[in-house]
């Protein structure tokens, strides 16, 4: 998340450069007029959101993805040219803060050069072996072995250095990655010069050396357990290795009043937003979808909300009217034979959600949350998942956290998937993870993601 937001302050700066330049090439200086355009806030507030805006849409600042240098090039060209197609309505429909003629395609252009090399330069600082956090696993069982899949697997920003065996726990991991033994553990740190150790272990209690462990600490190691360096670099909790203590004394899941508040207030705030502007689509979608089947064109079901209330969910109709007669409540598969036409194409681009616009207002669902299960799968999941109840304390959503971090879920096993990350935001759920959410959903209906 540091990372990201570094790359976005450094656009942001590379934007007012950007003008600056432009204005210096356009004018030679910065005098009377001139500086006052410059120093004007709407102006520049206005050219700096709108390329910002486009070039997290074209996922520049995804560094999950590890962008080559010619997909960086390509997508920052893009998001600069439909940044200039945006910024030229927005100054025909705003005189007030635009620039003067000529300035702000300038101005692009040198945005584009600079954003170009700076995210190529922090590509490569990144990926730098030099910077890298070196990290040591304690332990040698099944959870040490995800731990260092996982630090292999993911990113570049840290560097696995090895394990160190306790003998306590049956060795899965490769013998030759073990480097060190626990009676020489803080030795080790010292010598792979680690600077994060991951405490990996089955079973604790008897075993952890404290002693050692706290010298490692009071010496400038950082020291976390293995479900807290999961949480970090997936943002997903593990849910098989969380007891309830890590519920208890754990900083997240705390619901004050006040941010509760605050919640409902931006709920009621975009439900209203959202059904206005959508409106005027809904004759069209109606008439489309009496045009392409038989039946209604609004389709309810009864869904699990907060604290486990039933509510009735609206949806546009996707399937066949006769969808599950005979079958009962059953997930829904790739290629849904009992999806309709039309219905697929709402499904891909989500417009079949917009009633639930209406479920958001009456306060059956928040904006952003984990999305409503039916009570047939509800009860088959709490049997089976630990923890599942525990995603009913919040109301849920019309997006959420694991809508656009996995794919559309239609089993046992994608439920557990997707549980991980509702537990996750339900544990950081905050306004700044909401708008998160909301920017990331804009991409998902964009590009069609995750539908089935």
């Amino acid at each position: 998340m540091f990372s990201v937001f570094l790359l976005l302050i450094g656009d942001a700066l590379l934007a007012v450069a950007g003008v600056s330049l432009g204005f210096l090439l356009r004018f030679g200086g910065f005098e009377g007029e001139n500086l006052n355009s410059l120093m004007d806030l709407p102006h520049m507030l206005a050219f700096i959101g709108v390329p910002l805006f486009f070039s997290y849409l074209f996922e520049l600042y995804n560094l999950e993805k590890h962008l080559k240098k010619r997909d960086v090039l390509f997508r920052s060209l893009a998001a600069v040219g439909v940044s200039f197609m945006m910024l030229a309505s927005v100054y025909y429909m705003m005189p007030a803060v635009k620039f003067g003629r000529g300035i702000f395609a300038i101005s692009l252009a040198i945005f584009w050069v600079l954003q170009f090399l700076w995210h190529l330069c922090f590509s490569a600082l990144q990926n730098s072996s030099q910077l890298a956090r070196r990290v040591l696993v304690l332990g040698t069982g099944p959870l040490a072995k995800k731990v260092g899949d996982l630090i292999e697997a993911t990113n570049h920003q840290h560097v696995l250095k090895g394990y160190v065996d306790l003998t306590n726990e049956p060795v899965t991991v490769p013998e030759y990655a073990i480097v060190g033994k626990g009676s020489s553990l803080f030795e080790t740190i010292r010598f792979q010069k680690a600077h994060k150790l991951v405490i990996s272990l089955s079973e604790r209690r008897g075993v952890l050396p404290l002693q050692v462990v706290l010298k490692c600490k009071m010496s400038g190691i950082e020291v976390v357990d293995a479900p807290s360096f999961y949480e970090e670099l997936t943002g997903k909790l593990l849910i098989e290795n969380i007891t309830p203590s890590a519920f208890f004394f754990s900083d997240g899941f705390r619901f004050t009043e006040t941010k509760m508040v605050f919640k409902r207030i931006f709920d009621i705030l975009c439900s209203l937003a959202g059904l206005l502007i959508t409106l005027p689509l809904f004759p069209l979608i109606a008439v489309l979808i009496k045009l392409d089947s038989r039946g209604t064109v609004f389709f309810r079901q009864k869904r699990v909300g907060e604290m486990e209330k039933e509510f009735m969910l609206y949806k546009f109709r996707t399937m066949r009217e006769d969808a599950e007669k005979g079958s009962g409540a059953v997930w829904a598969e790739k290629n849904d034979p009992r999806v309709t036409r039309f219905g697929r194409f709402l499904r891909k681009t989500r417009l079949d959600e917009l009633p639930q616009f209406y479920n958001v207002l009456r306060g059956d669902m928040s904006f952003i949350g984990p999305r409503p299960e039916r009570p047939e799968f509800v009860k088959q999941l709490k049997e089976i998942i630990p923890f599942y109840p525990e995603r009913h304390f919040v109301k849920p959503g019309l997006t959420g956290w694991a809508q656009i971090k996995y794919a559309y879920g239609a089993s046992m096993e994608d439920a557990v998937e997707k549980l991980r990350y509702d537990l996750y935001y339900i544990k950081h759920l905050s306004l700044f993870l909401d708008m998160l959410v909301m920017l990331e959903t804009i991409k998902v209906m964009l590009f069609g993601r995750g539908a089935r």
